[in-house]
């Protein structure tokens, strides 16, 4: 019995490929890529400028693996245990959401809201694996941060992170419910992604979502705004006067967000909308004093 033809990078790429579109997942050319640049240890560019190149068999089979597990819905995230958000990379897994290109929004409007060089104090609630308060921290460093989570698993992903980016120094992550252990602190930003999804939809949602993320970080109760009703006010509380808030919403829970804070008496309350023309981020100043 001959022995099967060794598989090159192109030849591996175009089999995981196929696979994956049969499996109907919904980006199987960048999946089958991902998937195959981790398991073969190789990169974009090896694969662009170097297709003939023979895998060995480990590596075949450990991308077999994966292919495997992608197909079962599990979240290419998770397999490679990283997801690069803005402009750093992130560890994560199924304590944690996988960092979505929609909450680098607030990243977004942070940075053009503050100078490079100014020093500025910011609060991340909710920090899940520390992507939104870890991408402006690595861009801006004058400014220090506060970072609040719930759960443990989450907080040491965060610490992880922190740590392999080298901000550790510059940020205290703590395990808390919202803004309840921060007692007189004050903070000139005040970031958020809470859970913002209706309790009903979340078994409608995509198997790498409902069967792999934490349950915490989705669940907004019946009409997905029970973390917005608690968090008016704390956000508010903590914010310097002049201070600014960023909090991520659902794409058809603007008017309500917004209106949870005006009614709170916060100032220039907006929406802004994500590169998909969905409305994604409310934000509005904290009254200034004297005003």
């Amino acid at each position: 019995m001959s022995e099967a033809a060794p598989q090159t990078l192109v030849k591996a790429w175009t089999s995981a490929r196929r696979r994956l579109e049969e499996a109907r997942i919904e980006s199987p050319v960048i999946d089958a890529r991902l998937l195959l640049e981790a398991a073969a240890g190789v990169s974009r560019t090896d694969i662009v400028t170097d297709p003939y190149r023979e895998i060995a068999p480990d590596q075949a089979a450990t991308l077999d693996d994966y292919l495997a597990r992608r197909i079962a819905r599990e979240p290419v995230s998770h397999i490679l245990g990283r997801k690069g958000f803005w402009k750093i990379l992130l560890n994560v897994n199924r304590d944690v959401l996988t960092p979505r290109p929609d909450s680098e929004v607030i990243v977004d409007l942070v940075l053009k809201s503050i100078p490079e060089g100014r020093t500025f104090d910011i609060l991340d609630l909710g920090v899940g694996s520390g992507a939104i308060i870890l991408a402006i921290l690595a861009e801006r460093p004058a400014a220090r941060g506060v970072g609040i989570e719930l759960s443990p698993e989450a907080l040491a992903v965060a610490r992880e992170n922190a740590a392999n980016l080298g901000l550790d120094g510059r940020i205290a992550l703590l395990r808390g419910d919202w803004t309840s252990g921060l007692a007189d602190e004050s903070f000139d930003v005040v970031v958020a992604n809470p859970p913002y999804i209706r309790s009903a939809e979340i078994e409608t949602l995509e198997p790498e979502v409902k069967d792999y993320e934490p349950r915490l970080a989705l669940d907004g109760g019946a009409d997905g705004l029970d973390a917005y009703r608690v968090l008016v006010d704390q956000i508010l509380r903590v914010l310097r006067p002049g201070g600014v808030f960023h909090v991520e919403i659902g794409h058809d829970q603007s008017a309500d967000v917004e209106a949870l804070f005006k009614a709170a008496g916060a100032l220039m309350v907006e929406t802004t909308r994500d590169l998909a023309d969905k409305d994604r981020v409310v934000s509005g100043v904290k009254k200034a004093l004297g005003n």
